[in-house]
């Protein structure tokens, strides 16, 4: 993209994704949207990644959906529909995206931004973070996926109270509530972020990425069809050679591949 609306940076096995449209406190546009799917793509091709940070260029990380951006009156209603269909693409292949991902959230998560924000596994807020589900404020529905992801970050009759508000949550509330992991100095959250995620650098990413993906769907998969997929995905893990390796040092009493990491948060 030649206005570069999405950077991408590699820090060792870490990829550092950052939506870049300050001017419009990364407010999410079609050049996003088409930056995005090729990223996410790229970061799940590429097996020398580890891990994601997902932040925000100039002090926020993302205000939702450009209200200003296309769609004459006539034609709004469709072409509301149509973006959020098409941003739905790269969003369901970062929220499976079979790697950890962290967002560090500085400034505004706003709206759809919200929604960006819940797409990672972990969220790490700055002390100046403000989290808003800012929907009915405009006369909207919750988009990009938030009646969804939110119930089962926060449980629902909380998701109803932060939607129905429309009220922003400070970074503290939201660690207390579940909304976020940790709050940090905005001056340390990226750094803050990167280190997070070079924990996983000597993981197994694989079996980190296909656990990720059984439980993104424990809400609606029943016991017995979890147990077909977890049985299924223990086959694959048996045959891999980090197992091998992995198992062979565990009975040589050897340093493992991964001796895991100390508490997240």
């Amino acid at each position: 993209m030649s206005e570069n609306t999405v950077t991408l940076e590699r820090i060792g096995g870490t990829a550092v994704i950052t939506l870049n449209r300050p001017h419009r406190r990364n407010a999410l546009d079609d050049s996003i949207k088409v930056a995005m799917g090729g990223i996410v793509r790229d970061v799940r091709e590429d097996r020398s990644v580890t891990a994601v940070v997902l932040t925000g260029a100039g002090g926020h990380f993302c205000a939702g959906a450009d209200l200003g951006d296309g769609g004459g009156d006539a034609e709004r209603g469709f072409y509301v529909r149509d973006l959020l269909l098409d941003h739905h693409g790269w969003f369901a292949e970062l929220t499976d995206l079979e790697k950890p991902v962290i967002s560090a959230v500085d400034g505004v998560a706003t709206g759809a931004g919200l929604s960006v924000a819940l797409a990672a596994d972990f969220i790490i807020a700055s002390d100046r973070a403000r989290f808003v589900s800012s929907f009915a404020r405009v006369g909207f529905v919750p988009d990009l996926s938030l009646m969804y992801v939110l119930p089962r970050r926060v449980g629902l009759t909380r998701a109803k109270e932060i939607v129905f508000s429309a009220r922003e949550i400070l970074a503290e509330e939201a660690v207390a509530i579940g909304l976020a992991e940790a709050v940090v100095p905005a001056d340390r959250l990226r750094d803050a972020a990167i280190d997070f995620a070079q924990r996983f650098a000597n993981a197994p990413t694989h079996v980190l990425g296909m656990a990720k993906r059984i439980m993104n769907r424990t809400f609606e998969t029943d016991r017995h069809a979890l147990l077909q997929l977890e049985a299924a995905v223990q086959g694959l893990c048996a045959a891999s050679q980090y197992n091998a390796e992995a198992v062979r040092r565990f009975f040589s009493k050897e340093a493992p591949l991964f001796p895991g990491t100390q508490r997240l948060f």
